[in-house]
């Protein structure tokens, strides 16, 4: 039967039927998960980590046997902001199950009985945590943790860019938060995160505290042969066809990222009339028309970097291959850099905000959109 819907989903749950590739991934964190073994999830963003968690649950109904609770912590700049916004997602996901879960809720979270109303027009208790009510943080940390370990069925808690955690300004958070997790035994994590060079140093350093806590799984971006007969397969399903060549293009374009991957397909199978072939052509214009699309976010992103910064990240993008060295000489006259001094100290910055990767000592733009865009654009 022809299938009139778009099969290339870019936001919210993937169908089982139509997520692409990643059987062996699947497979490993499943085992691990159901075996009560934390995970360590890493890959560069937008590769798909969710997803890949969202579609474990979905092969494996994992939550009629376990509570699932995911948090995203990128944009937390604090403990307290961490506590904040974990407590909420644990009040969603855990106290809502029942009146019984509810009342453990608001009997073990004590120091934050002002946090707790009602909302008289949906007939539900509500929770709403303030910045200024977590006078003891560390102390609600652990009523959260207990509330967890008395939960009625396991726990799989979810952590979005737990490397966030290094940057927050309060001393031992690492230590605080791996004495805790030890302890629990109704509770497996996953912590996945987008930062390599962070994420390594937190699990895989013999002087941090979660050194060998967890398993590994690395996502490396979906193999071009079978993305391409992904694609292929589903647009002929809607009875349309897509050139390699044009699948080729893109994956190249942006490095196989898997987000970028589904958003150039969503588009090019809207574009692509039935009984028509999306070809090279069609594909290099939907490129260029989500470019542009994305420049007054992509603009915003560099706000707040500094023209030495800017002219870094504009000499990266230039480059053919990942660059070795972002002092030599010979690449500094090549872009007109400043001095190797002033290229190192903006190195740093780009790499702490993200703008930067470091991949085996190489340098490259973390975000191939970006990359994308610097190419077309001078500062």
């Amino acid at each position: 039967m022809i299938k009139n819907t778009n099969p290339f989903i870019v936001s919210g749950k993937i169908p089982v039927a139509l997520f692409c590739d990643r059987k062996e991934e699947t497979d490993s964190l499943l085992k691990f998960l159901q075996s009560e073994e934390n995970v360590v999830l890493m890959s560069q963003r937008r590769m798909g980590k969710t997803k890949l968690v969202e579609h474990c649950s979905e092969v494996n109904m994992l939550e009629k046997q376990y509570i699932l609770i995911n948090v995203d912590i990128l944009h937390t700049t604090s403990l307290r902001e961490f506590i904040q916004l974990f407590g909420g997602v644990v009040f969603d996901s855990v106290a809502r199950r029942s009146a019984k879960m509810m009342k453990l809720f608001t009997a073990t979270l004590k120091s934050l009985k002002g946090s707790f109303g009602y909302d008289p027009i949906q007939n539900i208790p509500t929770f709403d945590i303030r910045l200024g009510d977590l006078t003891t943080p560390e102390y609600t940390l652990n009523e959260i943790f207990q509330y967890i370990e008395k939960a009625d069925r396991r726990c799989i808690i979810v952590i979005d860019e737990f490397q966030q955690v290094t940057k927050y300004s309060e001393k031992n958070v690492e230590a605080m938060l791996r004495s805790h997790i030890q302890k629990l035994s109704n509770a497996n994590f996953v912590f996945s995160g987008s930062q390599r060079r962070l994420m390594e140093e937190m699990f895989f350093s013999e002087k941090r505290p979660f050194y060998m806590s967890a398993r590994s799984i690395q996502l490396s971006p979906i193999p071009f042969s079978d993305y391409f007969q992904f694609a292929s397969y589903h647009f002929n399903q809607a009875g349309k066809s897509i050139e390699e060549a044009a699948v080729q293009q893109v994956y190249d374009t942006f490095f196989g990222v898997t987000l970028y991957l589904q958003r150039m397909m969503k588009d090019a199978f809207n574009l692509t009339s039935k009984g028509e072939k999306c070809d090279e052509a069609s594909i290099k214009q939907i490129i260029n028309d989500y470019v542009l699309e994305c420049e007054p976010r992509l603009r915003e992103q560099l706000a707040f970097v500094t023209e030495t910064q800017k002219e870094l990240l504009y000499a990266v993008s230039e480059e053919q291959e990942p660059v070795k060295n972002l002092t030599a000489s010979a690449f500094i006259k090549r872009h007109r850099l400043k001095s190797s001094s002033a290229v190192q100290a903006a190195a740093k910055k780009l790499l702490e905000y993200d703008l930067l990767t470091r991949n085996e000592g190489s340098y490259s733009i973390a975000d191939p959109l970006m990359a994308l865009w610097l190419k077309s654009k001078r500062f």
